[in-house]
């Protein structure tokens, strides 16, 4: 693999994919702003990684800087794009809307023309389990449609699926977008759970567990996002030959586009996951249980037969695993 451009290259999985590559002496681009969605020295110290790799440089622009990003895609061939920076968060969506639509719409529009004018051979991006909305019909497959999200965030990352059939359609773009099912592992997201759940506990502070804590997720290991990341980067989107018009087919299409999902093809209950933690840290949560919130569904459940048959990869990290990586992470970082 030639030069590649990763965004969101400090966030958590963009972090973990830049790792990767590096470790296996591809030449990484790696694009974020480290802006303070969530604390900006945990986005550092994961650059303060990357940054000894010879073969890493870091860009520190945002992704709606218009003339920042053709600079930047002027400068460098890319042989491949690998872009995970987003406003993330479905909650966040809710009173901040107007942070999705800049970094999730303009800011990718910014990568397709980059991408379009710059010869870029490959175009993988992030989508999200959300965009399933209020689809019941599990597990969810990318072949049915997804036109109910309940969330901004999810409409931003359906839109994106949109957009990047347009450019697959009109310049021949090869674009691959990844639905991820909550990642979760080393040098997370202060914003999620496992983390939140983690700090709590560990404070002895009770944790919110919401829908009553009936809640299901297909909790996804970030080193088994990457894998599927890196596996399918090197497997550029082309037509679908079979592909009907008069019964289209979501997932694929007649010019070079894919959709894939990424999970662990196991949902598990909130429960579960909290008991899982406890034995993690030998401690157990006062819990506080909370009613659905808005946007949020009450389960996840991925179809993975695609990404099984195309690349020869299905997640298989145990959730014990997991989550015990997890914490010795998090106690060693923070020395607690």
């Amino acid at each position: 693999m030639k030069k590649v451009l990763v965004t969101g290259a400090a966030g958590f999985i963009g972090f973990h994919v830049s790792q990767r590559l590096l470790e296996a002496g591809v030449t990484v681009v790696g694009l974020d702003e480290v802006n303070d969605y969530y604390d900006p020295t945990l986005k550092e110290a994961r650059l303060a990684q990357l940054t000894p790799h010879e073969n890493f440089t870091h860009c520190k622009i945002s992704l709606q800087d218009t003339a920042a990003m053709d600079a930047m895609f002027a400068e460098h061939e890319f042989h491949t794009v690998i872009h995970l920076a987003a406003q993330a968060g479905v909650r966040y969506s809710l009173t901040n809307p107007r942070a999705y639509i800049d970094s999730n719409i303009v800011g990718f529009l910014n990568i397709l023309e980059g991408c379009r004018h710059g010869g870029v051979k490959h175009l993988l991006y992030a989508s999200s389990s959300s965009v399933y909305g209020a689809n019941t019909d599990m597990p969810f497959s990318v072949h049915r449609g997804v036109n109910h999200p309940l969330s901004l965030y999810a409409a931003s990352k359906k839109s994106n699926e949109m957009m990047a059939h347009t450019y697959s359609h009109l310049f021949g773009l090869p674009t691959t977008g990844l639905r991820f099912f909550t990642v979760y592992g080393p040098w997370g997201r202060p914003d999620m759970a496992l983390f939140l759940f983690t700090k709590a506990i560990l404070e002895g502070k009770p944790i919110q567990l919401f829908n009553n804590g009936d809640m299901q997720r297909d909790f996804t290991y970030v080193d088994d996002i990457v894998e599927g990341i890196v596996r399918l980067a090197e497997k550029p989107a082309v037509p679908d030959p079979t592909w009907d018009g008069n019964n289209p087919d979501p997932g694929t299409s007649y010019a070079p586009y894919r959709l894939y999902n990424i999970g662990s093809h196991n949902p598990v209950k909130l429960g579960e996951y909290v008991s899982t933690l406890e034995d993690a840290l030998g401690i157990k949560a006062i819990k506080e249980y909370l009613p659905m919130q808005p946007g949020d569904v009450p389960a996840t459940f991925a179809d993975v037969d695609d990404l099984w048959r195309d690349v020869d990869f299905k997640p298989s990290t145990s959730l014990k695993t997991g989550i015990g990586n997890f914490v010795a992470w998090y106690r060693n970082y923070y020395g607690v």
